[in-house]
């Protein structure tokens, strides 16, 4: 099996647009296994798209070594490529002096070939100073290639490129023009999600349009021979290995409003004995579960069509009451208030909007407020339905949730914000909303703790 990491030398520098039409490309000749450095739910949901295989996160903050290799590991069966997609800048982490939580730590761990994205914009020499700089900071990170990105010319690309070449002996293996059309649609939390944005057909064409103009751009034959070598895995790693019987059945909200899930989730609530039943707020009614997970996603985008679906709203507060196990992150807990404010000037709104949501717990949720992003890291009490625990995670939002003072929180952090002070977490009969975001793998304990409070009946 061949596998190798594409990175960028900064956030931008193109690395995303390019990793997804190389993995399209490749997908036409081979069968691909991506993966995506860090807690990010959008830019895998491109790789899936283009490879058919769901892409997996490898995230060294809140992963051991042992659980990104199990990860990659059980990712890859039955692969004969495997294409890792790094974050930011090669050695941006979550610390100043450490590599933790950065591509950098994922290339080491896995023992990956890296090719390196350089925006070339306005430089030509000192790009080859800033390979000669990334090779020094860590020689232990195999850099083997380099792509140019923003290239304007002939004459940029060969001074670049010679410069390049004859300062470290790293092998220029593309050039990408400036052009719009490599641009991605964006919004407020990154690009639109594939599941979204692939209903339109000016979407798609210019995915299409990114896969065409990196083909004609990037030597494939010269990226392959650049590519790590070795043997394809065989054996499911104990974690994944899936549960002899389904004894317990969750409902997983699953379509263009709540779509942010780790892809490892599936696995792991397999492997707890979970049968997993996937439905629509949107569109569909509550299926019958013993217990539901609603992921993140962009609620916000979709209020008018949540609130106009009321037998789902009505049926989720239903369960709820009734003590029904309910798990929700971001997007679902939002989902989970009584309203939806979306304040004027917001996406162009000439006047505020207001909109019902399910009202299991007692409060509003106003969009947008301070962007906030970052790891979080935090404790759950016994109150909590995913258990008593420690554990890692990730925020990212730009909506402020408001709910009573009497409100239980089940997560006391030690860094993050949450929805509060540092409180996230809000508990209600046996539902859980929270802010942070989990990693299934690094809080498989956690998510076997909720599939086991599914089994249970008050």
């Amino acid at each position: 099996m061949k596998s190798f990491l594409i990175t960028g030398d900064r956030s931008g520098s193109g690395k995303t647009s390019i990793t997804l039409a190389l993995s399209s490309i490749l997908s036409d000749d081979f069968t691909v296994q991506t993966f995506k450095v860090a807690m990010d739910y959008i830019d895998p949901s491109y790789l899936t798209a283009v490879t058919g295989r769901p892409c997996r996160n490898l995230d060294s903050f809140v992963m051991t070594p042992d659980q990104i290799r199990d990860s990659y590991t059980n990712g890859c069966i039955g692969a004969e490529v495997a294409v890792i997609e790094g974050v930011r800048g090669l050695f941006e982490g979550s610390e100043a002096l450490s590599d933790t939580g950065s591509t950098a730590s994922v290339a080491k761990m896995l023992g990956q070939n890296v090719i390196l994205v350089i925006d070339a914009r306005s430089i030509t020499r000192s790009a080859a100073a800033i390979v000669m700089g990334f090779l020094a900071y860590d020689p232990d990170v195999r850099i083997k290639g380099v792509i140019l990105n923003q290239i304007i010319s002939e004459k940029h690309l060969n001074k670049a490129k010679t410069a390049i070449e004859a300062a470290t002996g790293i092998p220029v293996i593309g050039a990408i023009p400036r052009r719009d059309e490599m641009k991605l649609t964006m919004r407020h939390l990154g690009l639109i999600p594939f599941l979204e944005g692939k209903k339109d057909d000016e979407f798609l064409k210019r995915v299409d349009t990114v896969k065409e103009i990196v083909s004609r751009n990037i030597d494939i034959d010269a990226l392959l021979g650049l590519a790590g070598e070795s043997p394809a895995p065989v054996g499911i790693p104990e974690t994944f290995v899936p549960a002899k019987e389904k004894d317990v059945k969750i409902g997983v909200a699953v379509d263009e409003a709540f779509n942010f899930y780790y892809n490892d989730v599936f696995d792991i609530l397999g492997a707890k004995g979970a049968e997993i039943v996937t439905f629509s707020p949107v569109h569909d009614s509550l299926p019958e579960a013993d217990g539901y997970i609603l992921g993140g996603g962009y609620p916000e985008m979709f209020a008018g069509e949540l609130e106009a679906n009321d037998r789902v709203r009505e049926a989720v507060l239903e369960v709820s009451k009734n003590g029904t196990p309910i798990y929700a992150e971001c997007g679902g807990l939002i989902y989970l208030t009584g309203e939806l404010v979306l304040k004027s000037g917001w996406d162009d709104l000439d006047e505020n909007k207001n909109y019902s949501m399910c009202g299991v717990f007692d409060g509003k949720t106003v969009m947008p407020s301070k962007r906030v992003i970052g790891y979080v890291k935090g404790v759950s009490d016994s109150r909590s339905p995913l258990g008593e625990a420690v554990f890692s995670g990730h925020e990212f939002h730009h909506t402020d949730v408001r709910l009573p003072k009497d409100t239980h929180y089940s997560y006391r952090l030690s860094r993050g914000s949450g929805i509060i002070g540092g409180f996230d977490g809000a508990v209600t009969n046996r539902t859980q909303g929270s802010y942070t975001h989990l990693h299934p793998l690094a809080s498989a304990g956690m998510i076997g703790n909720f599939v086991g409070n599914c089994r249970k009946k008050e």
